[in-house]
């Protein structure tokens, strides 16, 4: 694939520091596209090599498909390649290729690569640590989820063709915007891509590294969104997402579970201060409810 490669990230300036080292890691020929979420201004005076758009709202699902569509604009064949990474992930050296080569081989798929966390003060793309709870197939080899496994998608990064993008907001729209605030779009656009039989490959060797930053966990400040898009999830797929954090903000009193339903019986511990730590995802149960 000698077609156009572009990286598309999402950030505000709190996330600076982060991103400016993802740029440099970025490998030459590359194209980096980041979708402001705020402080367009300070991305753009800081990233002068990079393509920052405004995107004029928060909207995480509404800044990716922004970012889809502007690299898109760059590839009109089609066959070039769009890899979506997290402000907070470094590339390792060889991910591109590893993504690359697997949508060579895949280009109707949708591809994803480990993540390593890393620890407070380090910024390596080496010796990769994959988070346990999601595939890590050896370097050079390729897992091709089942049905249960596209629960495991995650936006942190993944990549497609610039064709597949296309297909994808022509026939399901890309991230569902009805999710506002924080959580389950990127869930959601997973289980589009089960049900819309697109094809979600799991590529050894595509790793990418978490830049450590405060995290609380479960994460109270957005406690009202990630109830709020859990339902709307649940409504859409019957069954619940975010399960690890709906079960601790319960073990902790906030929420009941109760005639199929996640009910918030005091909603003020949201605003109660909450100790913090370095950042984690989400750890995915088996469902527990549905």
């Amino acid at each position: 694939m000698n077609s156009p490669v572009t990286v598309v990230t999402l950030s505000d300036a709190g996330r600076l520091a982060h991103l400016v080292r993802q740029a440099a890691a970025i490998p030459p020929g590359v194209g980096h596209v980041v979708v402001a979420l705020g402080d367009a201004e300070a991305l753009a005076d800081a990233l002068p090599d990079s393509e920052v758009i405004a995107l004029g709202e928060f909207s995480l699902a509404g800044a990716r498909n922004l970012g889809g569509d502007v690299a898109a604009k760059r590839d009109q064949g089609g066959a070039g390649m769009i890899v979506f990474l997290d402000a907070d992930c470094l590339p390792g050296p060889e991910m591109i290729d590893h993504y690359r080569l697997a949508l060579d081989a895949h280009p109707d798929a949708v591809v994803a690569g480990p993540v390593t966390y890393l620890p407070d003060g380090d910024a390596r793309t080496s010796r990769p640590e994959p988070h346990p709870v999601r595939p890590c197939p050896p370097p050079g080899t390729l897992l091709l989820a089942d049905d249960r496994g596209y629960e495991l998608f995650w936006s942190l990064s993944f990549a497609l063709t610039t064709d597949t993008w296309r297909r994808i907001r022509r026939t399901f729209g890309g991230f569902d915007k009805g999710y506002t605030g924080y959580g389950a779009e990127d869930t959601d656009f997973g289980q589009h891509l089960r049900h819309h039989g697109i094809p979600f490959i799991w590529v050894g060797g595509a790793d990418a590294f978490h830049q450590w930053h405060q995290v609380s966990d479960p994460p109270w400040e957005h406690f009202p969104d990630i109830l709020r898009n859990a339902e709307r999830f649940h409504e859409i797929w019957g069954f619940w997402p975010m399960r690890g954090w709906l079960e601790k903000f319960a073990d902790e009193g906030a929420l009941v579970y109760r005639d199929d339903r996640w009910v918030a019986v005091n909603s003020k511990l949201a605003t109660t201060p909450h100790p913090t730590g370095g950042a984690q995802p989400d750890r995915l149960p088996p469902r527990p409810v549905k």
